[in-house]
């Protein structure tokens, strides 16, 4: 009888799709419903809240940009204030995308005292369509363009718990 000799590299893929999959799976089967989403860029995090306790936490990325406030369209950066989730697009590039209400009156004063203007388009999102199977390794480095992304199981999960008017506080 011929004995199969497994090779170390062997049980590190299997490890590591192990952990992928799993990660890619969702985290939970039960429903989650939350009240409040804060963000926080210097930990690279998004927690979501229900009555005042946090509930959920989801590693992110950012903005291609360096650290700091968004201040004009095409920057780079990610907000930093107070917004809202005000509508969804399902049919995004970017699997499943929640639009956050940027710019508020803050982030227009300080655009226009820049020079120019806010621009508007930031969402939190999951991975551009086809590009999924990267999961997790998606977060190795900063590659929006100011928006926030999670994997597509993760964004999949925190549409399903946070309805258009869910507050959502951008921390430095």
């Amino acid at each position: 009888m011929k004995r199969t000799r497994w090779s170390p590299s062997f049980f590190v893929l299997t490890a590591t799709f192990v952990v992928i999959s799993g990660e890619v799976a969702g985290a939970s089967s039960s429903k989650l419903t939350a009240d409040l989403v804060v963000i926080n860029k210097t930990s690279r995090n998004l927690k979501l809240f229900r009555n005042n306790e946090a509930i959920k936490t989801y590693k992110v990325t950012f903005g291609t940009a360096a650290p700091g406030r968004k201040t004009c369209e095409g920057d780079n950066r990610t907000p930093e204030g107070h917004y809202l989730i005000d509508r969804r697009n399902k049919t995004s590039r970017y699997h499943i995308a929640l639009h956050v209400s940027y710019p508020n009156n803050d982030d227009t004063r300080r655009a226009r005292e820049a020079g120019c203007s806010a621009g508007g388009d930031i969402m939190i999102h999951g991975i551009r369509d086809g590009f999924g199977w990267i999961g997790p390794f998606h977060r190795v480095v900063n590659w929006t363009r100011g928006c926030v992304a999670v994997t597509n199981a993760e964004i999949e999960e925190i549409a399903g718990a946070v309805p258009d008017g869910t507050p959502v506080v951008i921390n430095p």
